[in-house]
C-alpha cells in the first residue's frame, strides 16, 4: 500500500459554527478548509438549499511538523469549543493522489442566478451560454460552494449597473467583484485585511482577464474612506463577511461608500442575526429592499 503523505482533519457541526470552524482549519490546512452541507429539495425543479449539519475538513501534510501542527490545531478547536461546545475533531491518514482527488471533486461548476457560472481554474472554458466566473478554490475563502457567496452573487447580478462602479470590502477570492465585472461593471475595488486574500484576487483577476479593470490592496472601510485607493464611493458595495464583523463595520463608515441611492449587500449572516444587522443598517441611514435565503444562510440588500 503507497505511504500516507495527508492527515485529514474533519468536524460536524452546525451552520451557525461553520464558518469559525473553518477559519481555525484555514491556519493550519494545506490549499484551505471545505464546508459541505446536505441539499433539500422542495420539488422536481428546486435548485435546493443548504440543509442539516455541515462538514468542514482540510488535510495537514505528513510531514515533521506533523504532531506539533496537529496539536496546535486541536488547542485551537479547543479554545473555540469554550465558546459553544464543538465535537471532538476525527482524523484519517491518506494518500497523496486520494487527497487531490477528494479535495477537487467537491468543485465543480456551479451556476448562479441567470448568467453567472462559478468555473474551477483547471477546468478549461468551453462555449458557454453563461458568463464564467474561473476561481482556483485553493487560495483563500470565497470559493462559490458556501450558500452565503451564492446568495450574494445572485444580487451580484441583480444589482450591478453596467458602466459603474463596485466596492468588495472582504474580498476573500475576489469571486463576487470579478462577477461584477463579469457582468458589465466599470471598474472593481476589493479590499482585504488578509494579505493571502489580496493576492488571490489579483491572480484570480488575472485568469479572468479583468486584471486592468480590478484594483485590490489591504484595507477595510476606513482605508478606503481615507482615500489610500482610487475611490472611495460606488452605486453598488458588496461584503460577504460575517453579521458581528458588519455590525462594526457600519460604526467605520460602511453605508457612506455607497452613493445616494446606492445598494449595499451584505452577506455571511445567520437568519437569526439578519434582524441585528437591519438594526444596524436602518441606524445609518438604509433600509432593506430585499432578502435572499438558503437554509440558515441570508442575504440581505439595502438601498440608502
Amino acid at each position: 500500500m503507497a505511504e500516507a503523505h495527508w492527515l485529514e482533519v474533519s468536524l460536524s457541526v452546525n451552520g451557525e459554527l461553520a464558518e469559525a470552524v473553518a477559519e481555525v482549519l484555514d491556519r493550519f490546512v494545506s490549499n484551505g478548509a471545505v464546508l459541505e452541507s446536505g441539499v433539500a429539495y422542495t420539488n422536481a425543479d428546486d435548485d435546493g438549499a443548504a440543509a442539516g449539519p455541515v462538514r468542514v475538513y482540510g488535510y495537514l501534510p505528513l510531514d515533521e511538523h506533523i504532531e506539533e501542527n496537529r496539536q496546535k490545531l486541536v488547542e485551537a478547536l479547543w479554545h473555540l469549543g469554550q465558546i459553544q461546545a464543538l465535537p471532538e475533531p476525527a482524523f484519517r491518514e491518506i494518500q497523496d493522489e486520494n487527497w487531490m482527488a477528494s479535495w477537487k471533486e467537491h468543485y465543480h461548476p456551479i451556476p448562479i442566478g441567470k448568467r453567472l457560472l462559478i468555473l474551477p481554474i483547471w477546468i478549461e472554458p468551453a462555449e458557454l451560454d453563461r458568463l464564467a466566473v474561473r476561481i482556483d478554490p485553493s487560495m483563500a475563502f470565497g470559493t462559490g460552494t458556501h450558500p452565503s457567496t451564492q446568495l450574494c452573487m445572485e444580487m451580484v447580478e441583480k444589482y450591478t449597473q453596467p458602466g459603474r462602479p463596485v466596492i468588495d470590502v472582504g474580498c476573500g477570492s475576489g469571486i463576487l467583484s470579478i462577477g461584477a465585472l463579469k457582468l458589465g461593471a466599470s471598474r472593481a475595488l476589493a479590499v482585504d485585511i488578509d494579505p493571502a486574500s489580496v493576492k488571490s484576487t489579483g491572480e484570480n483577476a488575472g485568469s479572468n482577464a479583468v486584471s486592468d479593470q480590478l484594483e485590490t490592496g489591504l484595507g477595510s472601510v476606513s482605508e478606503i474612506l481615507q482615500g489610500r485607493f482610487s475611490f472611495q464611493q460606488a452605486p453598488l458595495e458588496l461584503a460577504n463577511i460575517l453579521a458581528n464583523v458588519i455590525i462594526r463595520l457600519f460604526d467605520d463608515g460602511l453605508a457612506n461608500l455607497i452613493n445616494d441611492d446606492g445598494v449595499l449587500v451584505l452577506s455571511g449572516v445567520l437568519d437569526e442575526q439578519a434582524g441585528r444587522v437591519e438594526e444596524a443598517a436602518q441606524l445609518h441611514g438604509l433600509r432593506r429592499v430585499e432578502t435572499l435565503q438558503s437554509g440558515d444562510w441570508v442575504a440581505l440588500a439595502f438601498r440608502k
